[in-house]
């Protein structure tokens, strides 16, 4: 296991044998055991007799808005705005180390490509994202909870693939005051309409950036749609 991912907090199927994996990205500033505890805290039953539920947590980085100071964040950028390009090198550098964990954490030990899901919180959700549909596009699906990305998210400068994308969900509070309800809409409605991915966008009612027990539930009807037993 990578040590830049450590700890890797896990949910474990209740069966012996996982046929499937989820991998949680938590949003800045947290941890894997953060969010861990923060979706057991609204969902308690949140288990799945064949799936596994990883949590990673980010390394600690210097991160430009909080002044250059370290935090546990996926990627740098340079301001909380829709319209600031990506910070291409740590975007990247984490990719490379992402896909290389699940090769090796996940693949390595038996658990197929399409039978993989990434998602997460805020960052976590952007970092799915661009593992999913810049290079993981095999794997059965992607999440993002109160997420977004960059205007000119590299994602956007890709060529329109030949075969389909995985499926996505979006959830985004409409009373969100630091990544706006708009812009996750924007970033749903230029996926799918610029390269036809398919998935649903959930409004969640009166929720600010955070995670609420309605969309808990939500994505955890979904996982099971796409990763059934």
């Amino acid at each position: 296991m990578s040590a830049k991912f450590l700890p890797l907090r896990i949910i474990k199927q209740t069966s012996n044998n996982p046929t499937g994996t989820v991998l949680f990205f938590h949003g800045s500033g947290d941890t894997g055991d953060g969010v861990r505890e923060w979706v057991k805290f609204l969902v308690q039953d949140f288990q799945f007799p064949h799936l596994q539920v990883l949590f990673p947590t980010a390394p600690l980085r210097p991160y430009t808005p909080l002044d250059g100071g370290f935090s546990n964040v996926w990627f740098d950028r340079l301001s909380i705005s829709p319209d600031v390009p990506e910070h291409t090198e740590t975007l990247d550098e984490v990719c490379t180390d992402m896909v290389d964990f699940i090769k090796n954490e996940v693949i390595q030990k038996g658990i197929p490509e399409n039978r993989i899901i990434v998602g997460g919180f805020s960052m976590g959700g952007a970092l799915a994202m661009h593992i999913g549909f810049r290079h993981m596009p095999r794997i059965a699906g992607i999440f993002a909870l109160s997420s977004f990305l960059s205007y000119t998210s590299s994602i956007y400068k890709l060529p329109k693939p030949s075969s389909e994308l995985p499926p996505l969900l979006m959830c985004h509070g409409n009373r969100d005051d630091l990544v706006p309800y708009e812009w996750g809409e924007q970033t749903f409605k230029t996926l799918t309409t610029q390269f036809g991915v398919k998935g649903e966008f959930q409004t969640i009612p009166n929720a600010l950036h955070e995670l609420k027990r309605k969309e808990i539930l939500l994505l955890q009807e979904w996982l099971n749609k796409q990763l059934p037993p």
